[in-house]
C-alpha cells in the first residue's frame, strides 16, 4: 500500500454533546413513565379513585411528550465547530 493514501478515521455520527443531551431527554422520558406507575387497588373489588389524578393523566403524559421533544432537538443539534 502507498503511503499517500489516508486512512480513514472511525467517527461517530453525532458527536459526544449529542450523545449526552438525548441521555438526558431519555431520563426525563423515564421520569414521565415513572410518574405515571401507581394507583391501583391491592382488592380487585374495590375501586381507587387515584387512577385519575392529576399527575398520571396530566403531568406524566406531558413529561414524556417533553422528554421526546428533546430528544428531537438532541439529534437534531449540530456540533459546535
Amino acid at each position: 500500500m502507498s503511503s499517500n493514501k489516508q486512512e480513514k478515521k472511525f467517527e461517530f455520527a453525532l458527536s459526544k454533546q449529542n450523545y449526552m443531551l438525548m441521555a438526558i431527554g431519555f431520563a426525563v422520558v423515564i421520569l414521565g413513565f415513572i410518574l405515571m406507575i401507581g394507583g391501583g387497588s391491592d382488592d380487585p373489588n374495590v375501586f381507587n379513585e387515584d387512577i385519575y389524578g392529576f399527575q398520571r393523566t396530566t403531568l406524566a403524559p406531558m413529561v414524556v411528550l417533553l422528554g421526546f421533544i428533546f430528544e428531537i432537538y438532541a439529534i437534531m443539534k449540530k456540533p459546535k465547530q
